[in-house]
């Protein structure tokens, strides 16, 4: 089997659920394109490279821009075709910044980053990627919409759609359960790091709601309470004092030097805590782990991390947290040579279009047979 009839093969399962011949035709020619042209994927790039018709580049235009297809069931199919060929060992879902000219692209905003500590006219995304052996996947995208693109004309510019009125975080979890409910395997745990770009009480609660395992990176402001264990007979005590996640590492942590396959150990500093509010008998608190690297040890550590797994040891779950680095070079990989940032048009729905084939075409370059 040759190379490109694979290829074929591959955006027809994706694709084929859309009606119009001409749309599947130009999907395969987008992902072609992002995987066979250098430097930046503009439009009139992947156009050129994937017809000579002089009005391809308006086609394929049209085809991301303006055409209705709906990308879920895109992602259904790519996570059904990747999964035909590796197992996830977590979901791993980070914020990814995309910077921007001027104020019209959906979405767009000045925010300060933290991660380069200056502020810049951007776009948020928040990507979930499927960890796996052969290395971190791209599945799903969200858009997080700051407060003015919430409502109003520039939003029906945008052509944002009526459904998308929940919380973002809402909205993140409604892509986390695609992923559980798609899934062939047994679910695994959720790692997220989103900068404080989201609400983390409503993450936690969600992931607690679903009765999903995660690990979560909160900031050292994240209210806690130490836990407070039953004592026998006796339902749990019903206030606790409330303080912040870095105090209470600070005052009421253990120390754990954990290998971790490279020279040497990492201090990790850990506590068991609980949610602010007041337990019952019926209703115990929910045990939490909340835990760090010691800056000391571990370039880039200082990041607090919460999770509910309680008795997986400390070394298991730094291993999740090593996806944060696993995700970061992914996001570069996607960047430098699939075209990431380099989507032009306005709408939100052209960005998950964008977003999708990406996808598709990255998924598609680390998991296709090498014969092909």
């Amino acid at each position: 089997m040759t190379g490109r009839s694979s290829a074929i093969q591959f955006t027809d399962q994706l694709f084929g659920h859309l009606s119009r011949a001409e749309q599947r035709q130009w999907a395969h020619a987008y992902v072609r394109g992002l995987l066979s042209t250098r430097g930046r994927k503009s439009i009139p790039r992947l156009a050129t490279a994937a017809s000579d018709s002089p009005t391809a580049s308006q086609a394929l235009h049209q085809f991301i821009n303006e055409s209705p297809w709906e990308w879920a069931p895109v992602c259904d199919q790519l996570q059904r075709w990747a999964e035909g060929r590796v197992q996830p060992n977590a979901w791993n879902i980070g914020s990814v910044v995309l910077p921007k000219r001027g104020d019209k692209s959906c979405g767009v905003h000045r925010r300060f980053i933290p991660r380069i500590g200056r502020t810049v006219n951007c776009q948020i995304g928040a990507a979930v990627l499927m960890s796996t052996d052969a290395g971190e996947l791209p599945l799903r995208w969200s858009l997080l919409l700051p407060e003015p693109w919430d409502q109003g004309p520039r939003r029906e510019r945008a052509r944002v759609p009526r459904t998308v009125t929940t919380p973002a975080e809402t909205h993140l979890i409604e892509l986390i359960d695609m992923l559980v409910k798609g899934s062939r395997h047994e679910p695994v745990p959720v790692v997220i790091a989103l900068d404080g770009y989201l609400d983390a009480r409503r993450l936690i609660d969600g992931m607690n709601q679903r009765r999903l395992d995660f690990v979560l990176a909160i900031p050292d402001t994240f209210p806690l309470a130490p836990l407070a264990p039953a004592s026998a007979g006796r339902a749990p005590r019903a206030h606790r004092p409330v303080s912040t996640a870095a105090r209470i590492l600070g005052e009421r942590r253990t120390e754990a030097r954990i290998p971790t396959g490279r020279p040497g150990a990492v201090d990790v500093r850990n506590s068991l805590v609980q949610l602010p509010g007041t337990p019952t008998a019926d209703q115990p608190p929910h045990a939490f782990r909340l835990f760090a690297p010691s800056p000391a040890q571990q370039a880039g550590a200082g990041e607090l991390w919460l999770t509910n797994m309680v008795h997986e040891p400390v070394e298991v779950l730094l291993r999740y947290t090593d996806r944060r680095t696993a995700f970061g070079e992914t996001i570069t990989l996607l960047e430098r040579g699939f075209g990431l940032r380099d989507f032009e048009g306005r709408s939100f729905p052209g960005w998950h279009h964008h977003m999708t084939l990406v996808s598709a075409a990255f998924t598609y370059s680390r998991l296709a047979a090498p014969a092909d």
